[in-house]
Formats: structure tokens, C-alpha cells, sequence
């Protein structure tokens, strides 16, 4: 056992030699996996203060577990929260997109690690679907490599396929509000035979913007008979940050 070890260990030392932990926000070498460098790190907003209690919005001073904004309040969304690990600003925004874009899905593990401290004990996590089109494009849906990662973490439960995304839908970059909820409506639906009476779902993605995309998929789950849906996102665009995904 003890010459196995010892290969073991020369074996990662080689390893982290030639490919040594990097960034996953600027890529320069970091001592360990999944770590930030001090410059990175400093730049991540992380969202633990006072908030809206439906949408998230931050709040510049608390007013209560159960005060909504503005919005909110104007118009109630089907969520009964939403939560994010981060603001999204330039490093959030390239943690996004490496995952998204880049091909690189250890980086749902950098974010996983980030975003569980906001997953109720007992949630069911559920990703945010693709379009079949636009997975068999993509390779992999990044919501569904969040979720399964943050379920691993934190023990929770995990149901990948339980939203289908039946009908195709354009991007939704560049579009208002009352655009994004008409491109979204009816494009969701629950996997046939699935039983989440009762159930607090815990709705998976990378960022929240508007709401209109997890709105939808609320709409539908509570339909199904879902007990409460909550959101759970890497990043939230903040309303007067002037950030636009």
C-alpha cells in the first residue's frame, strides 16, 4: 500500500505540474482547484444581504423576510423566491460563459460550491431545460451540470428530465420584459408521469435576468401540483448595477 500511495502521489505532482490550477475567472495559476485568484475573488458581489423576498433583488437595507420590491409587488411572480451566488458582473459574466460556451464543465463545480449555501434542506433540484435542438448544438445543458453538482455537494435531491422544453424558443438576449414572458409561454412542460405533489422544487440556472424563462417553468410545476418553486441561480443581474446580460 505504502509504494502505492507513494505513486499516487508523484503521479499528482507530474500532473499538477503540467496542468496546475488555474482561475477559473482570469486562468492564472492558483494553488488549489476551484480557487479564485485575490483579484477575481475580489471582484465576485456575493448576494447575502437583505432581498426582495420573491425575485432577489438586493435591498440597500432590510425591511423584513417577507418585503418585496416594487416590481413584485405590481405584478407577483410564480416563485415563491429566488436566490443567486453572485452579482453578475465581469467575473460572474466569464464563469458563465466558460461553462456555457467554452466547454469547460468543471467550472459548474466552481459554481456549485458557491451557490449551495442557498439550497434548503429539502428541495428537489430541478435544471432549467434545453430544447433538444439546442442540446443536441451544445452537447450538454449547463443547468443540468449545475444541478448535478450542487446535489452531489449538498446531498440534495436531483430530477434532471423533470421539465421538458417541448417547444423551441429564439434567444431571449435583447428583448424586454413583456417580450421574454410572450417567447416563453407554453414552451415548458412536466416530464409525463412525474408526481411533485407538494414538493418544494428548487429551479436550477446560470443567470437570472428578468425572470421570464423560470417563470414559466414555476407556471408550469405548480400546474403539475408542485408545493412552492424557488430559484436558485450562479448570478442575478442587479436592476440598478445597469449590467445587461
Amino acid at each position: 500500500m505504502g509504494g502505492l500511495a507513494t505513486i499516487w502521489r508523484i503521479s499528482d505532482a507530474v500532473v499538477r505540474y503540467a496542468l496546475p490550477p488555474r482561475c477559473p475567472g482570469c486562468g492564472v495559476v492558483t494553488q488549489d482547484d476551484h480557487s479564485f485568484c485575490l483579484a477575481c475573488w475580489s471582484a465576485l458581489d456575493f448576494l447575502d444581504g437583505p432581498a426582495c423576498a420573491a425575485c432577489g433583488e438586493p435591498f440597500e437595507l432590510a425591511a423584513g423576510p417577507e418585503a418585496l420590491c416594487g416590481a413584485c409587488h405590481a405584478d407577483p411572480p410564480p416563485i415563491s423566491g429566488m436566490r443567486a451566488a453572485v452579482a453578475y458582473g465581469d467575473t460572474a459574466r466569464k464563469l458563465a460563459l466558460r461553462l456555457k460556451y467554452g466547454r469547460r464543465p468543471g467550472v459548474a463545480k466552481t459554481m456549485a460550491a458557491l451557490m449551495r449555501r442557498h439550497v434548503p434542506a429539502d428541495a428537489l433540484l430541478v435544471p432549467v431545460p434545453l430544447h433538444r435542438w439546442r442540446l443536441w448544438r451544445r452537447g450538454y445543458n449547463q443547468a443540468a451540470l449545475m444541478a448535478r453538482a450542487i446535489g452531489r455537494i449538498s446531498g440534495a435531491e436531483v430530477a434532471v428530465d423533470l421539465i421538458e422544453r417541448h417547444r423551441a424558443t429564439p434567444s431571449l438576449r435583447g428583448l424586454g420584459p413583456k417580450a421574454r414572458q410572450r417567447t416563453v409561454q407554453g414552451a415548458f412542460a412536466v416530464r409525463a408521469g412525474a408526481n411533485i405533489k407538494g414538493r418544494h422544487i428548487l429551479l436550477i440556472d446560470d443567470v437570472y435576468t428578468t425572470g421570464a424563462t423560470v417563470n414559466a417553468c414555476a407556471r408550469t410545476l405548480k400546474r403539475a401540483g408542485a408545493g412552492t418553486v424557488s430559484v436558485l441561480c450562479w448570478a442575478r443581474v442587479v436592476r440598478d448595477a445597469g449590467a445587461v446580460r
